[in-house]
């Protein structure tokens, strides 16, 4: 599922997406739409946030975001539970932790992913 924009609303308040794409692990290839200015972002997550919305935005316009879903993924033989944000135009931009708390930022790359351990942010 790739991420979006706030045009639409969402259950926040009980952890499920308005698919349902949280409730299996997730075995199909995530296509990544990175290039010259575009990157992307993977937050690992612990799996208590699995269903919840993590939303981005751009240090210069914190009020525009852009929200995925933790959703459950198998690796090879592993599974772990990640927000994966396939294409952010290069820059600074702001993680967050709820609507009005922000958890940390991180630099997005142009034809780079971005790597972020939700553990490790605030810190």
């Amino acid at each position: 599922m790739a991420e979006h924009s706030h045009e639409h609303p969402h259950d926040h308040g009980h952890g499920q997406h308005e698919h349902n794409h949280s409730a299996y692990v997730h075995t199909e290839h995530a296509v990544l739409d990175i290039g010259e200015e575009v990157g992307a972002l993977i937050i690992y997550t612990p799996k208590e946030l699995l269903g919840r919305e993590i939303e981005v935005s751009s240090i210069e316009a914190n009020s525009s975001r852009i929200h995925t879903a933790v959703l459950e993924r198998k690796i090879g033989s592993n599974t772990l539970c990640a927000a994966l944000f396939l294409a952010l135009h290069h820059g600074d931009y702001t993680i967050w932790k709820s609507a009005s708390e922000a958890a940390g930022t991180v630099t997005i790359k142009g034809g780079e992913v971005a790597e972020v351990s939700w553990l490790k942010l605030g810190r």
